[in-house]
């Protein structure tokens, strides 16, 4: 028996912990009534990684809610950014034994579900990822039942007998539209894919570089997709018979993802189909598994790289700016696996002209990736292999496809810097 969102969000008391579903899947209209309780709670922490839509309850002026983040997306980095809100650095594939250990305790878990087949199964559609975890660590289950969200095959799946509370509203999900790719995108792009290999496993996310290296990967043949997220750029090769999944070792055949973000299109794709498996973040992100597929090339973002192959990725400086995610989780995989290939891309500059290969890190920037793990790092200027390395190669290495106009002033400094 289905109640109102108003009435639901009615169970949740001062002092309670809160998991809201991730991604797309955030559940819009219980987060609306959820907020609408401002003035009534006090003491609600959240938690949460990544949210698309809104998230009013992290805004600055609100007492009632403090919210932890297991990875800020735009909607709540202001609020991180400002204090009011925590980070908490961790690996997506460990999340979930956050919430099962109760080292992260879940009193409700606000979700959002496809209805109901004719067995009673719900699905966490387009979001698997940490949130399965929480769901069944949680001790109150709100759902917000919307027949936009996709019935998606997996790990997903939740009996009616399980939600506590059945909220019907239906409401589009959170689509991410592309962008025009830059001149320095589509190079990227092109250097990674003279680096996948036919029958190659790829692991990529979200956002312009991703969409430029699949984008270039139309004569490549047998392609397969293990990977924590993916959006509608492997369409296109899914259409043309590029991505089979035919010389993968775990899950031959299938794509296999823990979240998906996008348009309708991606969601509609993911739709009842059995070609796609969604699957929780511990067991997409495990390294043991992400290892056992051939030619793991996995492709991740930063927003700076140092002379000596040490990777920022969640942070400008000491300022929170995303997450680790599953970065660490792919390179150390990739690289365990047979012909794998780790891959860090980045533009040369930021939208300023400041170089992203600097001789140190900024003060306060966190070491997503260590040097020790880098494998290939590829900026508009070309591929460089940083693996088996010394420090001084690696220097030489990376000023060489840093932009022109940084590359004499970083060879003096590291020059100034070892001697």
């Amino acid at each position: 028996m289905s109640v109102s969102a108003e009435n639901a969000v009615k169970n949740i008391k001062s002092g309670d912990c809160i998991f809201i579903h991730s991604a797309a899947a955030a559940p819009q209209e219980l987060i609306r009534k959820l907020f609408q309780r401002k003035d009534e709670l006090r003491g609600v922490t959240i938690y949460q990684i990544h949210t698309e839509g809104i998230a009013p309850y992290a805004d600055e002026s609100v007492e009632a809610f403090t919210v932890k983040c297991l990875f800020v997306g735009p909607n709540i980095r202001k609020s991180i950014q400002h204090g009011h809100g925590s980070y908490i650095p961790v690996f997506l594939s460990e999340i979930p034994r956050l919430f099962r250990d109760r080292v992260l305790p879940v009193d409700v878990a606000l979700i959002s579900v496809s209805p109901p087949d004719e067995h009673g199964f719900c699905s966490l559609g387009p979001s698997v990822d940490v949130s399965l975890a929480a769901v069944l660590a949680a001790k109150t289950v709100i759902a917000q039942v919307n027949k936009y969200v996709p019935r998606t095959h997996g790990d997903g799946l939740i009996h009616i007998s399980n939600i506590n509370h059945l909220v019907k509203h239906n409401e589009p999900i959170a689509e991410v539209k592309s962008e025009e790719l830059s001149a320095s995108e589509v190079a990227i792009g092109r250097h990674i894919s003279e680096l996948v290999e036919d029958g190659a496993t790829l692991q990529m996310g979200i956002g312009n570089i991703p969409n430029a290296v699949l984008a270039s990967l139309n004569n490549h043949k047998d392609l397969g997709i293990h990977t924590e997220m993916f959006s509608d750029g492997i369409l296109p090769l899914v259409e043309k018979g590029v991505i089979t999944g035919k010389y993968k070792k775990k899950h031959q055949g299938k794509i296999v993802s823990s979240f998906v973000m996008g348009t309708r299109a991606i969601y509609d794709f993911i739709d009842d189909n059995p070609l796609v498996n969604m699957l929780s973040s511990e067991y997409v992100n495990n390294t043991r598994i992400i290892s056992q597929n051939p030619k793991v090339t996995a492709i991740n973002s930063a927003i700076e790289v140092d002379l000596t192959g040490q990777v920022c990725a969640d942070s400008i400086g000491h300022r929170i700016y995303s997450g680790v995610g599953g970065q660490m989780d792919f390179i150390r995989g990739a690289s365990l696996s047979e012909r794998g290939k780790p891959i860090i891309a980045l533009p040369s500059t930021t939208k300023r002209g400041e170089s992203k290969i600097v001789l140190t890190l900024k003060p306060g920037a966190g070491v997503v990736t260590t040097r020790a793990h880098v494998h290939y790092v590829v900026t508009e200027f070309g591929a460089v292999n940083l693996y088996g390395k010394t420090l001084e190669e690696r220097a030489k290495l990376l000023i060489g496809i840093a932009h022109p106009q940084h590359r004499e002033q970083l060879e003096r400094d590291w020059y100034a810097m070892t001697k």
